[in-house]
């Protein structure tokens, strides 16, 4: 049986409504920021222990889905 994927929540109440990893107050834009900032995700993983590369992964992905679905928009 497949592993469920991590999801990506938003919630007005937690970090101002900014997508989070669930179960975590960690957003999207920070992975984000972090990884353009030159951090591996094997330093994320060691700096912030509840992280998972799986988790990593799901903000990336749902970073990639918003990029597609405003090219949409904008089309």
């Amino acid at each position: 049986m497949a592993k469920p994927r991590p999801r990506i929540i938003t919630n007005p109440d937690l970090m101002v409504g900014k997508p989070t990893i669930e179960g975590t107050r960690i957003t999207v834009e920070f992975v984000l920021e972090e990884l353009a900032g030159g951090r591996t995700i094997e330093q994320l993983i060691d700096a912030y222990p509840p992280l998972t590369r799986e988790e990593i992964e799901a903000a990336l992905e749902y970073a990639a889905d918003a990029v597609r679905a405003q090219q949409k928009r904008s089309a």
